[in-house]
């Protein structure tokens, strides 16, 4: 059975910063792509960071560019997004996903889901 369990998540003020993990069990984790992804109620998921299996290539949305990174250890079946200068905007619920497609990081779609953690960013 695949699970995906989330952790890290918090209040936290605008400017400063919160690690997200997300332990995975019962796959194969050395051959997925992972990402993140974050939703607002009544608003559509939002894609936000994806790592190929090696780790060697990661992607980013343009929102989080340059603030976030994702890094993985294969070793420990985790996955992290390091958040920094947190906005207001970036309050949402984070989820990790798991995909079985194994190409570029970039997959198109996803094939497990963590259940998410709360990110507040507070004025």
């Amino acid at each position: 059975q695949v699970q995906l369990v989330e952790s890290g998540g918090g209040l936290v003020q605008a400017g400063g910063s919160l690690r997200l993990s997300c332990a995975a069990s019962g796959l194969t984790f050395s051959r997925i792509t992972m990402g993140w992804f974050r939703q607002v109620p009544g608003k559509e998921r939002e894609f936000v960071s994806s790592i190929s299996w090696s780790g060697g290539n990661t992607y980013y949305a343009t929102s989080v560019n340059g603030r976030f990174t994702i890094s993985r250890d294969n070793a420990k079946n985790m996955v992290y997004l390091q958040m920094n200068s947190l906005k207001l905007e970036d309050t949402a619920v984070y989820c990790c996903a798991a995909s079985l497609d194994v190409g570029d990081g970039y997959p198109p779609d996803y094939d497990y889901w963590g259940q998410g953690t709360q990110v507040t960013v507070s004025s």
